[in-house]
């Protein structure tokens, strides 16, 4: 490799460093990154800002910034709050009951929305509940974030790693849902029954509690039934338009800006409040990471380390995909999995365009469960996890990071584990 190789590759692991042990905020690690990889020319700022090989991918920003907006318009309804407060009456206040109903809703929620936004909407609601009931929190909370991750494997929308490897690998909703999807309700089965067995200690039933919570009138949670009807409508269309992709040639992110405004325009909310919902920080976050990412494909770094990892599967296509299963979900369990398939996307184009014979697209899909699956097994594997860890924290329940592990590294390696068969079985044999 040339001197700026390396100058590029060390800048990009110090980077990565700093963001998995949080010593420096992940916004600012990826700015400073992506500043230094352009002061050291390993890219330039046509390439950087323009490339669609190794630049700023806009589709994957700019799908995120028309899902947050609809959700923020979607939040202010109050119809998730609605939605925790029917789960629990239908639960009639059964421990476990209320822990599988909340825990289908956040999966469901997390399929068609950002599970970030999903853990955000129904943490608080969670909190509400379990008060009411007596219920000890935190194993509500970390089963949530658990089923968001899964839950949001199953489509493009549902986990930012897939809408990163959907953009690189030309994937669309449709082929997620197929593909992706039928596993998906499998493994939140088994999730279910391993909640079961692992909080089974927090399943405490009180009838008179039990009682309360059916006096809650759950349509007092919805605050603007106009403009419910008019998110969910306008939802519909945006879920509508993902499915018929290979009909209408929109773009993912096309559809989601048009969602966005249009929800905008039809509903009384203001430009100001749509764009307050709107997670910055994380929009730049994904800017300096693809400058980063784009500096190591344009100085030969990526292609050098796929032709490596070739080399090592011996181009076999079920060795690599495993390889690929399990590495991933163990490194995003690490570190988060967002900056780990940014920077593994390019380096699996690369491979399948080395490995020979068979479905060349179960290697995204290896990557795709290994780093959406493996982000549950430590409390910093996930955006979701933090979250839920930050909220608990706000409302002075503290959540340790070996509280959760202990239940996420069980909960990754069943599924993971279940993920091989189904590779094997549907693509390698």
């Amino acid at each position: 490799m040339t001197v700026t190789a390396w100058v590029a590759t060390i800048v990009f692991v110090a980077t990565y460093v700093l963001i998995a042990t949080e010593k420096v905020h992940r916004v600012k690690a990826a700015l400073g990154g992506a500043a230094i990889m352009l002061l050291i020319h390993a890219t330039a700022a046509g390439s950087a800002f323009f490339s669609q090989e190794s630049g700023v991918d806009w589709n994957v920003v700019f799908l995120l910034l028309g899902m947050m907006i609809i959700v923020g318009v979607l939040r202010q309804t109050g119809v998730f709050e609605y939605l925790a407060i029917w789960a629990a009456k239908r639960a009639r206040g059964r421990p476990f009951r209320l822990m599988v109903l909340l825990l289908v809703i956040t999966a469901l929620a997390s399929a068609l929305l950002d599970n970030v936004t999903t853990v955000l909407l129904i943490a608080p609601v969670t909190f509400l509940v379990c008060e009411r009931l007596a219920l000890p929190v935190a194993p509500f909370l970390i089963a949530e974030a658990m089923a968001s991750n899964i839950g949001g494997t199953a489509t493009l929308v549902g986990d930012p790693p897939n809408i990163i490897i959907a953009s690189r690998a030309g994937l669309t909703f449709n082929d997620f849902l197929v593909h992706l999807t039928p596993l998906v309700i499998v493994l939140t089965a088994v999730f279910v029954g391993l909640c079961r067995l692992l909080f089974r200690k927090a399943f405490r039933y009180d009838p008179e509690r039990a009682a309360e919570i059916m006096q809650l009138d759950e349509r007092a949670a919805i605050q603007d039934k106009v403009m419910l009807v008019q998110s969910l409508s306008v939802l519909g269309v945006v879920i509508a338009a993902f499915v018929l992709h290979p009909v209408l040639h929109y773009e993912p992110s096309v559809v989601a800006l048009l969602g966005a405004g249009l929800l905008v325009l039809v509903t009384k909310i203001t430009t100001d409040d749509a764009l307050r919902e709107v997670e910055w920080p994380t929009l730049v976050f994904f800017a300096g990471l693809f400058v980063m990412v784009g500096a190591l494909v344009e100085t030969g770094v990526i292609a050098q380390v796929s032709r490596a990892a070739a080399e090592a599967t011996a181009g076999r296509p079920g060795v690599t995909a495993m390889v690929l299963l399990w590495a991933s979900a163990g490194l995003s369990a690490i570190v988060d999995n967002i900056p780990y398939v940014a920077t593994m996307s390019p380096i699996v184009a690369d491979l399948a365009h080395h490995v020979p014979g068979g479905d060349h697209n179960v290697l995204w899909w290896a990557l795709a469960l290994g780093a959406d699956l493996g982000g549950n097994a430590t409390a910093v594997g996930a955006s979701a996890n933090v979250v839920i860890l930050g909220i608990a924290e706000r409302n002075g329940v503290r959540i340790s990071f070996w509280q959760f592990t202990k239940y996420g590294l069980v909960v990754t390696a069943v599924t993971v584990a279940l993920c091989v068969p189904y590779l094997w079985l549907r693509y390698l044999l």
